[in-house]
């Protein structure tokens, strides 16, 4: 499945993956996220923190009618405000999308899939 993107200069095609990718880069620079967990954790084990290029298997693109809902499964730091941290991430990953995809985001949900010590 893709997203269609009508433009001034033409028409773009984006697949789930790379919105995927992308959402996921942008989660993971907020403050307090350890890193990004699989959607799948019967299937893959217990939570493990993906790395880089396997980002894609910790989000869910959905395109329902004309909006975009996203879901994002998350581990977090020990010691931080979880709301505060999904907060972020949610308006991290919606301004992300936007600004280098031009795509805007209906709904960023939030799935916390453990609570990790950070190495830093």
């Amino acid at each position: 499945m893709s997203i269609d993107l009508n433009t001034n200069f033409g028409h773009v095609t984006i697949t789930n993956e790379v919105i995927a990718t992308v959402a996921g880069g942008a989660a993971v620079e907020c403050y307090g996220i350890v890193g990004m967990a699989s959607k799948n954790q019967i299937k893959d084990g217990l939570t493990e923190i993906l790395r880089k290029e396997n980002f894609a298997r910790g989000v869910i693109v959905r395109q329902e009618e004309e909006e975009t809902h996203i879901d994002m499964y998350i581990i977090v730091s020990y010691g931080t405000k979880i709301s505060e941290v999904a907060s972020n991430v949610q308006s991290q990953v919606k301004y992300t999308l936007n600004k280098t995809v031009g795509l805007s985001v209906d709904s960023v949900n939030i799935y916390v899939q453990g609570v990790r010590v950070s190495n830093d």
